[in-house]
């Protein structure tokens, strides 16, 4: 089947509601990408910081193979030994404490679930939530995500319960919390929003105001978790533990799972029948997230990406220094973010046609989020081409 072919089928049968570019892929190896056509791109999204271990890597393989010859799902009426062994493998990279997990299907799953346990186990009807957030497209995770693009002609089924402060704004969140409080739910990186790091000084309020008023901390770790920013979580770059975690994205390396992660007290709040799942935690879903897991603590890719993603930064940042086009670059670990401002669609363009996959997110931002495994030389491409095209402005 070639490019036109697919194109066709798209119109005929898909909703139109991705704004694509013309290329489709049939394979990729490590962060490389190869179309129908055999062209070879570079892959700096990752399918957006999903491929944490690029493509075809062979312990997904080999994880994904041995799985389907055994089992592909079972319910969750029963017990599941992959569940079982997933969830003892994310307890030992998170703080102690953080030891109960609950598996779903995606990052908006996770924001949901967490969501619920909140206002379940707290009992108050207020959730304090950051303008340029991002936090799903589902109902709640909705209502949480603090961009109003995001709501316009959905309103009737957003909740009331979510109240926005600015990202980084202490006087705002001092102000906002109180007894009715249940959860400020965050993100280390707001990432949709344009990579924009916290304040450590910020997210140490968040903590001390949630104990001191009784209200539960949730990370939202769906883009920054797994070695992303250079830590395995985003928020071990603060110096706080949350009370809950939300996962998804790079867990699976490109199949479909999440999680929420909690403590054994917060956790008993959901008995049988408060909150499931029919595909969560499934053998497949959980064999490869272990693979993954794994694989990225014992190749110490969480490492890596903080030495690679800090030179990286180092040299965009030089490359910038002398160009108008250029008003920022930020970010941590392999999670950067160029800002640009009208010129971001352009590049993003321009990279395209040069066989490098950029994407823009805040509308304004150039975002890197390639695999973990990149080869530095890899990244010196990206930095050759970004080179040639500020040359021309």
């Amino acid at each position: 089947m070639n490019m036109d072919e697919v194109m066709k089928l798209d119109e005929a049968y898909l909703f139109q509601n991705y704004g694509r570019e013309k290329v489709c892929f049939d394979h990729g190896v490590g962060e490389f990408l190869y179309d129908l056509e055999g062209k070879l791109y570079l892959d700096l999204v990752a399918g957006i910081a999903v491929c944490a271990l690029g493509h075809a890597h062979p312990n997904i393989v080999e994880a994904v193979t041995e799985q389907v010859n055994r089992m592909i799902h079972v319910s969750n009426l029963y017990h599941i030994k992959e569940q079982a062994q997933l969830a003892e493998t994310l307890a030992s990279i998170m703080p102690d404490g953080l030891n109960r997990s609950m598996f779903v299907n995606s990052g908006a799953e996770a924001n949901e679930a967490a969501l619920k346990l909140a206002i379940k186990h707290t009992g108050r009807t207020k959730v304090l939530t950051a303008f340029n957030s991002f936090h799903g497209r589902t109902a709640a995770a909705l209502s949480a995500t603090g961009q109003t693009k995001y709501h316009q002609g959905f309103e009737p089924l957003l909740s009331n319960a979510f109240e926005m402060f600015d990202y980084g704004s202490e006087e705002q969140l001092k102000d906002m919390v109180n007894e009715d409080t249940a959860a400020i739910m965050l993100e280390a990186v707001q990432g949709e929003g344009g990579i924009v790091p916290s304040d450590p000084g910020f997210m140490k309020l968040a903590r001390d105001l949630c104990d001191d008023h009784g209200a539960l901390m949730i990370m939202d770790e769906v883009q920054t978790g797994f070695g992303r920013t250079g830590k395995m979580f985003g928020f071990e770059h603060f110096d706080i533990i949350p009370d809950v975690v939300t996962l998804a994205k790079a867990m699976g390396g490109g199949f479909p799972i999440g999680a929420m992660v909690t403590t054994d007290e917060i956790s008993s709040t959901f008995v049988p029948g408060s909150h499931g799942t029919t595909f969560g935690g499934n053998p497949l879903g959980s064999a490869v997230a272990n693979a993954v897991i794994t694989t990225i603590v014992n190749e110490k890719l969480v490492e890596r990406s903080a030495k690679l993603g800090e030179q990286w930064k180092k040299r965009i940042s030089s490359l910038s220094c002398s160009s108008d086009v250029v008003s920022d670059v930020r970010g941590k670990g392999l999670m950067l973010g160029i800002d640009m401002g009208e010129e971001a669609k352009q590049f993003q363009h321009f990279a395209f046609k040069n066989k490098v996959l950029v994407n823009v997110c805040g509308g304004h931002v150039v975002r890197l989020v390639p695999p973990l495994i990149i080869e530095e030389e890899s990244t010196e491409i990206f930095d050759m081409m970004f080179k040639r095209y500020l040359a021309d402005k």
